[in-house]
C-alpha cells in the first residue's frame, strides 16, 4: 500500500499522544510538527500540509480537548476528520443518464498513467451493473494502443469501436456515437491519446472532441507514483480543458501517496476511483473516510466486507459452512476457496484492511507470501477428479504420479495431505464446540 511509511510515522505520533494522561498545548504543537514532517515526506503539497496542520491545531488546542477525559484520542479523532475533509469527505459517484440515453465519458491522461487499462476496468464495472458500455479507440498515435484496448475489452466482455489509426480522433468519436445509437450501447468511453507531458497539441485535440461531442464526464487518469507531478498534471488539465474527476492509478505501488491527499484540495476535483493492482478487477471506488482510516492505521473493514461479498457466492458460502461443520470438504472446495481469496487480493491485502494491523509490528513482521498457494494448487490440479473428491484413495503410487505432474517432491504431497487431514479434524472439533448451532454473519474463506 502506498502509505505504509506515512502510516508508521503517524502511528508513532499517536502512540505518544495516547501515552500521556493529560495534554498541554506544547504536546499538541510537538505532535503537529511530527505530523507535518511525515506528510511532507509523503509528498503531500506544502500548502495543503500547512492548511491541514493549522486546521487540526486550532481544533486540538481547545479547552474542551485538552481537559477532556481522553485528550490523546480526541486529537487523533480530529486528525481523522480533517483528513476526511482534505480528500473530499463524501464519495463521488459517476451519475449515468437513464439507460435509454448515452452517457459519454472521455478519459484523458499522460502516457504511462495506465489510462487504457483503467478505461477497460471502469467499463467492466458498469457492465456488471447492467449497463451496455462501448470502448472507443481514439488513441491513433501510440503503437499498439488500439490493440491493447481491444484485448482489454475482450477480457471484460465489452465491445470496442475502432476506425484504425487513419482518422482524426474527433471523427472517430462522432462515428462512435452513431454506432452506439444503432447498437443500443448506453455508456460510451472515449480512450484518448496521451503524451509524455502536457502540451498544446494534446489539449487542442481534447478540446475539439468536447466541442463536437456532448461529453458528460471528463475523467483524468494520473499515476500516484509521480507524487506532486500528479497534482501538477491534474491542475494543468483542469485549467485547460476542465475535468470532472480523477482516477488515481498504482496506489498499491511503492509510492509515498501524497497525490491522494493533495489533488482534491488543490484542484477542487474529486478522486473517483483508485487503481489498486494490475488485474482488470483492481479498481476501487474512492471513499475518503475509508482511505483516511487506512492511512491512519485504523483498517478498512467496510471495503473488506464489500470485497468478500463480491468474491464469494452466498449460496456457496452456506454450502461450504455445512461442509465445514461435517468436515466433509474436499480438495475441490480448497481450490474454490483459493480462487475466492485471490479475488479479494490475497492474504496480505486482507490483513492490511484489518484494524490494528498497521500498528502491530509483530504482525507486520510476519512474512506473508501470496504465492505460497501456487505449490498446493499445482499438486491439487495434478490429482484426478476422483482423488480430489476422495483423498483417502491416494496411495504411494498415486502420490508419485501427482508429484511428477506438479513438479514437486513426494514429501510436498505428503505434507499437503497431512495438513488437509489436520484441518478436517480441527474443523470437526470446532463444529462440536459450537454445539451444532447455526451462526449468522458473513464468513471469509478459510485457508490451510
Amino acid at each position: 500500500m502506498a502509505f505504509e511509511s506515512l502510516t508508521d510515522k503517524l502511528q508513532n505520533v499517536f502512540k505518544k499522544l495516547r501515552s500521556k494522561g493529560m495534554l498541554t498545548e506544547a504536546d499538541v504543537n510537538e505532535a503537529m510538527k511530527e505530523v507535518k514532517r511525515a506528510l511532507l515526506e509523503a509528498d503531500v503539497n506544502f500548502k495543503v500540509v500547512k492548511q491541514f496542520i493549522k486546521s487540526v491545531s486550532e481544533r486540538a488546542v481547545g479547552e474542551e480537548v485538552l481537559k477532556g477525559l481522553n485528550p490523546g484520542q480526541m486529537v487523533i479523532k480530529i486528525v481523522k476528520e480533517e483528513m476526511d475533509k482534505l480528500m473530499g469527505s463524501d464519495v463521488t459517484e459517476i451519475k449515468l443518464l437513464p439507460s435509454n440515453e448515452i452517457t459519454v465519458i472521455m478519459m484523458c491522461g499522460l502516457q504511462g498513467a495506465g489510462k487504457t487499462t483503467t478505461v477497460a476496468k471502469l467499463a467492466g464495472q458498469f457492465k456488471s451493473k447492467g449497463r451496455r458500455p462501448l470502448l472507443v479507440a481514439c488513441d491513433v498515435y501510440r503503437p499498439a494502443a488500439i490493440k491493447q484496448l481491444e484485448i482489454n475489452g475482450e477480457k471484460v466482455g465489452v465491445p470496442v469501436f475502432t476506425m484504425g489509426d487513419g482518422h482524426k480522433p474527433v471523427n472517430i468519436a462522432k462515428a462512435a456515437i452513431e454506432h452506439a445509437e444503432k447498437n443500443g450501447n448506453n455508456v460510451l468511453f472515449i480512450d484518448t491519446a496521451g503524451r509524455l507531458h502536457v502540451d498544446e497539441e494534446m489539449m487542442n485535440e481534447l478540446a475539439e472532441i468536447k466541442s463536437n461531442v456532448t461529453v458528460n464526464y471528463t475523467i483524468l487518469t494520473v499515476d500516484a507514483m509521480t507524487g506532486q507531478d500528479a497534482v501538477n498534471v491534474a491542475t494543468a488539465f483542469n485549467e485547460k480543458i476542465g475535468i470532472d474527476g480523477v482516477i488515481l492509478t498504482k496506489l498499491d505501488g511503492d509510492t509515498r501517496g501524497g497525490a491522494a491527499l493533495s489533488i482534491k484540495a488543490v484542484t477542487g476535483k474529486p478522486i473517483l476511483y483508485a487503481g489498486m493492482g494490475e488485474k482488470l478487477t483492481d479498481l476501487e471506488m474512492f471513499y475518503p473516510d475509508r482511505m483516511a482510516s487506512r492511512i491512519l492505521g485504523m483498517g478498512d473493514v467496510e471495503s473488506l466486507i464489500e470485497k468478500a461479498q463480491a468474491a464469494i457466492d452466498e449460496e456457496k458460502a452456506i454450502e461450504m459452512e455445512q461442509k465445514l461443520r461435517k468436515a466433509s470438504f474436499d480438495f475441490n472446495d480448497f481450490l474454490e476457496q483459493m480462487e475466492q481469496m485471490e479475488k479479494m487480493g490475497g492474504m496480505s491485502d486482507i490483513l492490511k484492511m484489518l484494524p490494528g494491523f498497521s500498528g502491530n509490528k509483530q504482525l507486520q513482521n510476519i512474512d506473508i507470501d501470496d504465492n505460497a498457494m501456487n505449490m498446493p494448487r499445482a499438486i491439487i490440479l495434478s490429482m484426478t477428479p476422483k482423488e480430489r473428491s476422495n483423498p483417502d484413495i491416494i496411495n504411494p503410487s498415486r502420490k508419485k504420479r501427482i508429484a511428477n505432474g506438479a513438479g514437486v517432491d513426494i514429501s510436498d504431497v505428503n505434507k499437503l495431505l497431512k495438513q488437509f487431514e489436520q484441518s478436517k479434524k480441527m474443523m470437526k472439533q470446532m463444529s462440536g464446540m459450537m454445539g451444532g448451532k447455526k451462526r449468522g454473519g458473513f464468513k471469509l474463506p478459510f485457508g490451510f
